[in-house]
C-alpha cells in the first residue's frame, strides 16, 4: 500500500469534531472504553457504521466498512502526551495488525492511512508522535512565526513564535522512537481485546518520517513487526534538517540567488533533454530512470546575449543550482554532510516540498528541530546561532550531541529483526526534491557493506554473496520520476504492502513492483502509463518495441557502475 502523507496540508492542529450518534446500547466496541492498559487512557470507543468519516479540517472519507474507532492518550512519562487511534474492521478482518507512520513533525493523526488500512482488512493504528500537545504540525514544530507570509501560514506556520519541544527531552524521545513503539504495543492489546484472538501477523508502512519510524522499529524494537515498508526514510534526521537549512541559506545569500518558480520547469526541461534515455527507461520519458547517470551543469542555461530570466539563469542562479545538486558541505573541511538533490527533481510545485517552497518561506522549512536545541534564540537574527547564520563547521556537533542518539535511525545492525524472520522493503522516489534519494541507497549499501564485514567498494555485482544475503531480508526499490512519497511525472502509485505480505507469509520475495501513473494523478481519469520498479541495483530498460506506456515492454536489467554521493562517515551512512 502506498499513499501520500498529508504533509503541510491543513491546520495541523487537533480539533474536536462531531460524529453521528451511536446506539445507546453497549457493544463490543464501546466496551473497550473500560479497557485498562499501562500508561493509557482510552478516551473513546465508538462504532462507525455509516460508511463515512470526516477528519478534522478535511473532506469526508467515504467508502469505509463498519469499524470500531478507538482513541487513546499514552503517558509513558509525566511530560508525555501521545495521541493514538486504532481502527478495527467489524467485518472481514484479515487477522493482521498494521501500524502506520507520520509525516514531518506529525502532531496530527493521519486519517487517510487509517482509512486505507481498514479498507484492505487490517486493524490499523496511527499516532501524532506526541507532538500535537506542543502545537506542532507536519511542517512546523518551532519557528519565529509566519511573519505575515501567506505561504508559510497556509502550510501551518503559526502567527506567533514557538519553540516546539525545547525543554521537553521526554517528548523528543516520544517523537524519535517511543510513540511508534507504544502505539504498536497498545494497538495490539486493543486488537486482542476486541477480536476473539490477537493479530497473527503485524506489518508497518510509512514514508518520510514514517520511513524513519519504520527503520527505528527494525533497529530498536525488532520484534514489533514481521514486515516493514520504509519509504523515503528520514532516517538521518538531524543532518537532513541541516540540508534544508543549508538550502534556504544558500538561496538567501543575496536577492540575486533566488530561483524563480517559472525557472524550475526550464531547468527540468534542460535536464531531461540532456539525460533522458541514458539510464534505461525510454527516450520519450519526462523523467529520469537513474539520475546518477546525468552529468548536468546548470551553466548551460546561463543567460547569453539578450536573454533574460526566467528563460535562462543569471550567474548567481547558476551557483544556487550547482549547490542544490552538490548538497550540504562543511565550509572548512569540504566534507559532505548531506548529499544533494538529484537532477530531474526540479519542480515549480510548492506541494513537492522542494526549493520553490523553501526559498519563499521567511525561515527554512522544517527548522523547528533546531529550536529544540537553541530555543527561541534560533529565530532571532542577532543571536549567536540562528537560522540565517548556522555554521556547518562549528554548529553541527552541538545539534548532534543533543539529538542524533534519539532521532537518527542510522544503525545497520538488523540482526535480531532478520533472525526472527523480519522483512524490510524500502522505496524512494528518484525525483524527490525534499529528501535526497541517494540517502536510501546509502543506507541499503551500508547494510550490504556490514553484511560483507569489510569496506564496501563503489560497485557490487549481482552475484555478490553479501548483496544476496542482504536481499534475503531487505530490498530496495527506486521509483523513477516520483516526488517525495507521492506525485511527480513518473509512475508514482503502487502497492508495496501486498508484495511484503507475500514475502513474509509465502516466502515469495519481490523482484519488481508495478507502478502506475494516472492522468493528472487522478485514478478516475484513467491510466497514463505503467512501469516496473526494479529490485535495486537493477533498472528498467525499454525492450525496444511496443508502447513505452506499458510495463510489459520493459525489463529489469543489471545497471552499470554509478557513483552514489555519500556523506562523510561521521554524518552517514
Amino acid at each position: 500500500m502506498h499513499r501520500a502523507y498529508l504533509v503541510g496540508a491543513g491546520s495541523g492542529l487537533l480539533a474536536l469534531f462531531a460524529l453521528a450518534s451511536t446506539p445507546a446500547a453497549a457493544s463490543p466496541c464501546t466496551n473497550l472504553q473500560t479497557l485498562n492498559l499501562v500508561h493509557t487512557t482510552i478516551t473513546s470507543a465508538t462504532d462507525v457504521t455509516g460508511g463515512t468519516f470526516t477528519p478534522p479540517g478535511a473532506a469526508p472519507i467515504t467508502g469505509l466498512p463498519p469499524f470500531c474507532r478507538v482513541t487513546a492518550t499514552l503517558t509513558p512519562t509525566a511530560d508525555s502526551n501521545i495521541k493514538i487511534e486504532v481502527w478495527l474492521p467489524e467485518n472481514n478482518w484479515n487477522g493482521r495488525f498494521l501500524g502506520t507512520g507520520g509525516g514531518g513533525f506529525q502532531g496530527v493523526i493521519t486519517y487517510s492511512e487509517l482509512a486505507i488500512g481498514i479498507q484492505t482488512g487490517y486493524a490499523t493504528a496511527n499516532t501524532d508522535l506526541g507532538t500535537g500537545s506542543a502545537g506542532c504540525n507536519p511542517l512546523f514544530c518551532g519557528s519565529d512565526g509566519n511573519q505575515g507570509n501567506q505561504l508559510a501560514a497556509a502550510f501551518g506556520d503559526p502567527a506567533n513564535p514557538s519553540t516546539g519541544l525545547f525543554g521537553h527531552p521526554e517528548r523528543i524521545k516520544d517523537f524519535g522512537y517511543r510513540a511508534i513503539h507504544l502505539m504498536t504495543v497498545r494497538g495490539k492489546e486493543v486488537v486482542k481485546a476486541f477480536y476473539p484472538q490477537g493479530a497473527n501477523r503485524a506489518y508497518f508502512a510509512g514514508c518520510s518520517t514514517g520511513g524513519q519510524n519504520a527503520l527505528m522499529e527494525a533497529q530498536r524494537f525488532p520484534r514489533d513487526y514481521d514486515g516493514i515498508v520504509a519509504g523515503a526514510a528520514a532516517f538521518n534526521r538531524t543532518h537532513l534538517h541541516m540540508g534544508a537549512l543549508s538550502l534556504w541559506q544558500d538561496a538567501h545569500a543575496s536577492a540575486t540567488r533566488f530561483i524563480l518558480p517559472a525557472q524550475m520547469p526550464v531547468i527540468n526541461k534542460a535536464v531531461i533533454a540532456q539525460c533522458v534515455g541514458q539510464d534505461g527507461g525510454a527516450k520519450t520519458d519526462q523523467f529520469l530512470t537513474d539520475p546518477r547517470d546525468c552529468r548536468f551543469d546548470p551553466k548551460v542555461l546561463q543567460c547569453k546575449g539578450g536573454e533574460v530570466p526566467p528563460a535562462c539563469l543569471t550567474p548567481d542562479q547558476v551557483t544556487t543550482m550547482r549547490n542544490y545538486y552538490v548538497g550540504t558541505v562543511d565550509p572548512v573541511t569540504k566534507e559532505i554532510v548531506v548529499p544533494g538533490v538529484a537532477p530531474g527533481a526540479e519542480s515549480d510545485n510548492v506541494l513537492a516540498l522542494g526549493l520553490v517552497l523553501s526559498e519563499q518561506l521567511p525561515e527554512p522549512a522544517f527548522d523547528g528541530l533546531f529550536y529544540w536545541v537553541y530555543g527561541a534564540s534560533f529565530g532571532i537574527p542577532t543571536s549567536p546561532t540562528n537560522f540565517a547564520n548556522f555554521d556547518f563547521h562549528h554548529d553541527i556537533k552541538t545539534v548532534d550531541t543533543q539529538l542524533e542518539g534519539v532521532l537518527n535511525a542510522t544503525s545497520t545492525d538488523l540482526s535480531e529483526f532478520r533472525e526472527h524472520g523480519g522483512k524490510l522493503l524500502m522505496y524512494h522516489g528518484w525525483a524527490d526534491p525534499l529528501l535526497p534519494s541517494q540517502e536510501s541507497i546509502n543506507y541499503f549499501n551500508a547494510l550490504v557493506r556490514d553484511g560483507r564485514g569489510f569496506a564496501q567498494p563503489a560497485r557490487f555485482g549481482l552475484d555478490d554473496p553479501a548483496l544476496r544475503e542482504t536481499q534475503s531480508y531487505a530490498r530496495l526499490f527506486m521509483a523513477p520520476g516520483m516526488y517525495h512519497c507521492s506525485g511527480g511525472p513518473g509512475p508514482n502509485t503502487f502497492d508495496a504492502l501486498t508484495p511484503l505480505v507475500n514475502w513474509v507469509e509465502k516466502g515469495v520475495a519481490p523482484e519488481t513492483i508495478l507502478a502506475t501513473k494516472f492522468v493528472n494523478d487522478t485514478p478516475a481519469q484513467g491510466v497514463q502509463m505503467t512501469r516496473p520498479l526494479c529490485l535495486f541495483p537493477k533498472v528498467a530498460k525499454y525492450n525496444g518495441s511496443g508502447s513505452t506506456s506499458v510495463a510489459a515492454n520493459f525489463t529489469c536489467v543489471a545497471d552499470e557502475h554509478d557513483f552514489n554521493e555519500m556523506p562523510a562517515p561521521q554524518y552517514g551512512p
